[in-house]
């Protein structure tokens, strides 16, 4: 087995990257930047490039997970580069499937789904995606799936919840968090009573490469299956380091919109023997160790 990776320098990419070299898993990465010098990498942008068959070629990988997109916090959500990823995505998949590729991993998004459920199952939860992002993977999904299928190539879709971690963007939430309570930002509001599901960034990567090994074919929910209510995030983080939690609850704001619970159910991808090995209250003190 030699695994193609795409966006490897992203959050999830830089984990998932890691894991591969903990497991001995050959791989080779393709990006415009060369996330381990000492690793086989193919330096190209794959939102401009014309060579996917050649790219492929090159690679001589059997399988292909396939991160990369256009994840700017803030921006993506709305990005019109939202439909090139689409594009490109569907190129690169199809060349892979005609070059023999064995098996395929994508990384789709909970934004997928209809947020007014606030449990999101991959059976019966409604597929309504609200934003130009969850619409870009959404039809994604389906070209992809299509594409595998006519290769006979198995393919297996996760859909990424609420991910935290070590070097996550420093405007996410608890980055952002992290730094009021050591005084290097203002104090801000959140809204205390939703539920969210978080998951550690280890835990998503290993994930995306179970589901490779494993060859399973269709959706699955990359989640904790666990709702945390934000109030007690920041509880949580006020007391690792040991700082006043009323700093950020007194500022509580509501935001209206945002659906007040939402979980991703797991049982399907747990039913396959992968579990999390991060309860939430390691993986923070991970991260605040790390900061």
């Amino acid at each position: 087995m030699k695994i193609l990776l795409t966006g490897a320098t992203g959050f999830i990419g830089r984990y998932v990257v890691d894991r591969l070299i903990f497991k001995g898993i050959d791989f080779v990465t393709i990006g415009r930047k060369n996330p381990n010098l000492s690793r086989e990498h193919i330096n190209a942008d794959l939102l401009s490039t014309n060579s996917f068959d050649q790219i492929v070629e090159e690679a001589q990988a059997t399988h292909l997970i396939h991160l990369a997109w256009f994840a700017e916090h803030g921006k993506y959500w709305t990005s019109p580069l939202n439909n090139k990823w689409t594009a490109s995505t569907v190129r690169l998949i199809e060349a892979f499937c005609n070059l023999k590729g064995q098996g395929v991993v994508v990384a789709g998004t909970c934004a997928e789904y209809d947020w007014s459920s606030g449990y999101c199952s991959e059976k019966s939860t409604l597929i309504k995606p609200q934003t130009l992002y969850g619409q870009a993977k959404d039809e994604t999904r389906k070209l992809v799936f299509s594409i595998c299928d006519q290769n006979n190539v198995y393919c297996a879709w996760g859909r990424i919840f609420f991910p935290y971690g070590k070097e996550e963007h420093p405007q996410r939430l608890i980055p952002s968090l992290i730094s009021v309570f050591r005084g290097e930002r203002p104090p801000f509001g959140v809204n205390s009573s939703q539920y969210r599901d978080l998951l550690y960034a280890h835990d998503v990567a290993e994930a995306f490469i179970f589901l490779l090994l494993s060859g399973k074919i269709g959706v699955f929910n990359i989640s904790s299956g666990k709702p945390v209510q934000i109030i007690d995030l920041v509880y949580k983080i006020a007391t690792i380091l040991e700082e006043n939690p009323r700093t950020i609850l007194d500022l509580a704001t509501e935001r209206p919109g945002e659906p007040s619970l939402l979980v991703g159910k797991n049982s399907k991808l747990k039913s396959l023997g992968w579990k999390p090995e991060y309860t939430l209250d390691k993986g923070l003190k991970e991260v605040i160790k790390h900061y």
